[in-house]
């Protein structure tokens, strides 16, 4: 009898992860919303909301001063990886002192 390997699409894919103490977080943004919120997990991606319309970045702008409150951290403390531009996108926030109440967050890495 052969062995199965393990096919891409059965490890589930996440929203988050953990680098290090740095948490990599996926997500769909929607600008022009009625207010700024953290929203559902739409498949790997964490949608987020925010009140600041979709012109040159500055929606993306809003979401990182928004989650800088939620995550306890300063703004220069999240890193837009990509989609600054686009409403997929992906961030880095360094070492998060809160993590948001009502999602599934992966556990934290033990530092060795």
């Amino acid at each position: 009898m052969r062995a199965r390997t393990p096919s891409r699409l059965a490890a589930p894919r996440t929203f988050s992860s953990w680098d290090g103490d740095t948490l990599v977080l996926n997500v769909l943004g929607k600008p022009g919303a009625s207010r700024d919120a953290i929203g559902k997990v739409r498949g790997h991606q964490l949608q987020v909301s925010v009140t600041a319309a979709p012109r040159v970045g500055r929606a993306t702008d809003h979401m990182v001063r928004f989650l800088a409150g939620e995550f306890g951290v300063s703004r220069g403390d999240i890193e837009v990886v990509f989609g600054r531009k686009n409403v997929n996108k992906q961030l880095r926030i360094r070492a998060p002192g809160r993590l948001p109440a009502g999602l599934d967050w992966p556990d934290k890495p033990i530092s060795r």
